[in-house]
């Protein structure tokens, strides 16, 4: 009997993976670890408070898979060495990474102090940079694994009193660039998604300014903000076997703003 060849749909199988998260408590995050468990990974969920964690948690045992959580702040190298070594010690190894966590602070350039700049880069670009670093070791190891950055259009574009925001998303798309070109030879993907406007807790004060509002909804093709669910299936084909032949690649996902 001729071998059957295994379905293309088998290739987006996660079933048997390890994945971490960070920044899983709510928004992006806890939309994509929630579809990599559907898609078959287990999770290791990352946030700086453990309470923060709970609702994923309940989500993710609900679906069926098993579920680490972690409390962890991403600038503290430290704590990522804690969260490799949990991570190692209940599921032997790593098999995907998404680097997700991240914040802002919304200031006119002139007003921004440095304090303000050290913590959003400490923990949107170092943050990215330390965690691809110590996982990396980790598959690099394995001759296999993947790494997705969570960039922004920030990457493209300067948008408006989010300096720091923006020079560290720059970085992140250059960084997954830089690690994409090195590790490929292990056979470790680097890539990134690059969201556009999407509705969640770090745009809440977009939502709530009318003008400005209206003014980014109007610019979208689709003519609506993104869903943190919309992530699921980018986040799922970067981490899956499907998408093997890509590394240094920047994901838009959008609703058609740069195209536009």
């Amino acid at each position: 009997m001729a071998k059957i060849k295994k379905s293309i749909l088998g290739h987006f199988c996660l079933e048997g993976k390890t994945a971490i998260v960070t920044g899983a408590s709510y928004g992006l995050g806890r939309a994509m670890a929630a579809g990599l468990a559907e898609a078959g990974a287990d999770i290791v969920a990352v946030s700086r408070k453990l309470k923060n964690l709970e609702k994923v948690k309940t989500e993710i045992e609900n679906i069926g898979k098993k579920i680490l959580t972690v409390e962890c702040d991403v600038s503290k190298l430290a704590q990522i060495k804690n969260l490799v070594d949990r991570t190692i010690d209940m599921f032997g190894k790593i098999d995907i990474l998404i680097n997700n966590a991240g914040i802002t602070i919304r200031k006119e350039a002139i007003k921004y102090s440095e304090r303000d700049w050290d913590k959003v880069v400490d923990i949107n670009l170092k943050g990215v940079f330390l965690c691809c670093r110590e996982v990396g070791k980790i598959m690099i190891k394995q001759e296999k694994g993947k790494i997705i950055n969570i960039a922004s259009l920030m990457c493209f574009t300067g948008g408006i009193t989010i300096p720091a925001y923006a020079a560290s998303k720059g970085g992140v798309g250059q960084l997954t660039k830089a690690l994409s070109n090195e590790w490929a030879k292990f056979n470790v993907n680097v890539n990134a998604i690059a969201p556009g406007y999407f509705n969640t807790p770090l745009t809440k004060p977009l939502i709530e300014n009318p003008v400005r509002y209206n003014e980014i909804t109007s610019r979208i093709p689709m003519q609506r903000w993104g869903k943190p669910e919309d992530l699921k299936g980018a986040a799922v084909f970067l981490a899956s076997d499907a998408s093997d032949y890509i590394t240094g690649h920047i994901l838009v996902v959008d609703g058609g703003w740069m195209g536009r």
